[in-house]
């Protein structure tokens, strides 16, 4: 700079508002890049506030989120869970079902599934007394408990062969030379060795040719030919005897044997039917024993008390649909079925075999229908006015026989059902279903103490003692601890069950005649389950009727510890010759007639299983009380 210049105010002053304006406006600059730079920082925290904002919002619905799922996911497990343990006792029913043992005998004690930590009250404070022993061992010496009216002694089991077989003897000597001394000359015989063996001989068929001789007047065609009435036989000409039907329908029906095993073994007797001959043997049997079965049917109707159950069998479609009566039900029924079974291209529907089991009259008689419509029972039992107690299951068909006939008609639900439901739910609820096992147990103590008595006698023991029983089940099911049960548990489902049936399990505390279950009647099933694994099927709606009429002479036979083919072979015999008299025919009062056709082992065989089981029984009070 110019000395000069700094000494010239003018100058000077010039310079320094040159150089203050450049100052400012640098100023001024750096202040707008700072304001710049500020804004910038304020935009960039004002985002970050936005961000931190939304976060915090985030964050505080997070946990309200995560709850939500977590009760979802809850919810699923437990329903997972519940689902699973559901499938496992199915799994376990059905293992025990195929594998396990079929008794439902309780051993437990209630008692057993408490944990006592004291000042809790008592889970069995509604069942005093209810103290079950374990031991069900066969008794040692049977001679230590008492049974009222069952002091009859075991008889010891022999191997003896029976008296009534012939025996034919056969001599077995030494040779000649042994039979002479050569110091003291001819032996004698001083005694015998004696075995019996006992020897089968396969089934002999041999052919009756019988000759009907023709008497003419010599040279008087007009006198004609005399010749001597032909009986009346099961087929035309008389070609087979009704020891042929007797033995197929007895092989079928008692023995469960299908047609093709029955032609191996009339084979092995050197006759080789065709099966077509085999069936229409039977279906000739058949139509001579329906007048029979409908005397039955009608026998058991006049009983105060019927069993009934049933169980489905596979039933071929036919070709064409069978005529429709339309004042028959059943007729209607029928064309229903099978009219709409057979535009689905189905070559079979299950139909249905009923049982009516007499619980005075000694008669099981069988009834089949197309399907397990309520027109079953109804057909049986309203349209032939019926009127008496119904005992069985609670199907719907029952259950609504009362209202339906104006109570003409009770029903008495079946306890081993309600017991049964128990059972099977016990892994739900252990402790619940001991405590309700516990009093089904004594229960049947107190009918097991009322076997032999009066009904009259039976009947005041029922409302002395069962009564109470019932007493304590209701306040017990009314409890909390039966409350908790959950809605779609298995055991909420048999309470359910006992509690809409209350009123028809205990119909038989009015009636001393009844029994507590239906279990007789259910154990008729067995013959039609075993024979249905073995013929299969039902082949058309009238071999269903005529399997159902043989099955009712069978059953019938069977119940009366009697040799089915004698006893069939009678009926045909006697009904061949035109005898109305079915009541002669009748399974007990033809036994009477025939005493050498009882079964008399079945009889002793089951008098043996129930003088057991009453003494176990016995035991297991004695040590009881």
């Amino acid at each position: 700079m110019d000395h000069n210049c700094s000494r010239n105010p003018v100058v000077f002053g010039t310079f320094f508002r040159i150089a203050l304006a450049h100052f400012s406006e640098i100023i001024t600059l750096a202040r707008m890049k700072e304001l710049e730079l500020l804004n910038q920082k304020v935009a960039q925290l004002q985002a970050h506030e936005l961000q931190m904002t939304a976060l915090l919002e985030q964050k505080d619905g997070i946990p309200e989120q995560q709850n939500f799922l977590l009760a979802e996911q809850s919810a699923t497990i437990q329903q997972q869970e519940a689902k699973l343990e559901a499938q496992q006792l199915e799994i376990n029913r059905l293992i025990q079902q195929a594998f396990g043992r079929r008794s439902e005998r309780y051993l437990e004690n209630p008692q057993q599934l408490k944990l006592d930590f004291g000042g809790g009250p008592e889970v069995t404070d509604a069942a005093d007394g209810l103290q079950q022993a374990i031991d069900e061992q066969p008794v040692a010496d049977e001679e230590t408990i008492t049974v009222p009216g069952h002091q009859r002694k075991q008889k010891k089991r022999h191997d003896r062969l029976p008296e009534n077989l012939p025996r034919v003897e056969v001599t077995v000597d030494v040779p000649d030379a042994d039979k002479v001394c050569a110091t003291h000359g001819e032996k004698t015989v001083i005694g015998y060795d004696r075995t019996e063996t006992l020897k089968y001989t396969p089934p002999q068929l041999e052919i009756i040719v019988t000759k009907y001789p023709k008497y003419v007047c010599p040279n008087e065609p007009e006198c004609g030919v005399v010749q001597p009435e032909r009986p009346a036989g099961l087929v035309e000409g008389n070609r087979y005897d009704t020891s042929i039907a007797a033995e197929i329908i007895t092989a079928k029906y008692a023995y469960h044997l299908p047609f093709y095993r029955q032609q191996d073994l009339f084979a092995g007797s050197g006759w080789t039917p065709f099966r077509s001959t085999l069936l229409n043997i039977q279906t000739a049997a058949a139509a001579v024993l329906r007048p029979l079965a409908e005397f039955f049917a009608s026998e058991v109707r006049r009983d105060s008390m019927l069993g009934t159950d049933d169980t489905g069998v596979t039933l071929l479609l036919p070709a064409t649909l069978p005529d429709l009566d339309t004042n028959d039900v059943r007729s209607q029924r029928i064309h229903e079925v099978l009219s709409a079974a057979m535009p689905t291209d189905k070559k079979h529907v299950k139909a249905k075999m009923w049982a009516y089991r007499g619980v005075s009259v000694p008669l099981n008689v069988f009834d089949f229908t197309v399907s397990r419509h309520r027109d079953g029972p109804d057909q049986f039992l309203i349209d032939n006015d019926y009127e008496g107690i119904l005992l069985g299951d609670c199907y719907t068909g029952y259950t609504g026989i009362s209202l339906r006939t104006d109570n003409n008609i009770q029903h008495a639900a079946c306890n081993a059902h309600a017991r049964r439901k128990i059972f099977e739910a016990r892994g739900n609820h252990p402790q619940v279903a001991s405590v309700l096992l516990a009093m089904y147990q004594e229960l049947y103590d107190i009918e097991d103490r009322a076997l032999g008595v009066d009904p009259a006698a039976r009947l005041e023991l029922r409302q002395q003692e069962s009564a109470e029983v019932w007493r304590r089940m209701r306040e017990y099911l009314d409890g909390q601890e039966v409350q908790n049960v959950l809605p779609k548990e298995d055991m909420r489902q048999a309470i359910g069950y006992v509690n809409n049936h209350w009123d028809a399990l205990q119909l038989y505390l009015s009636n001393g005649a009844i029994p507590i279950d239906n279990n007789d009647a259910e154990q008729l099933m067995k013959q039609i389950a075993i024979g249905r694994k073995n013929w299969l099927f039902i082949g058309s709606v009238p071999a269903g009727g005529r399997a159902a009429d043989l099955m009712t002479v069978v059953s019938s036979a069977i119940r009366n510890d009697l040799h089915v083919w004698s006893c069939v072979k009678d009926a045909l015999d006697a009904l061949l010759c035109g005898c109305t008299d079915y009541a002669s025919l009748r399974p007990d009062v033809w036994a009477a007639a025939h005493p050498e056709q009882i079964r008399s082992y079945r009889i002793e065989e089951r008098r043996d299983k129930a003088d057991r089981k009453q003494r176990r029984r016995a035991k297991r009070r004695a040590a009881q009380a």
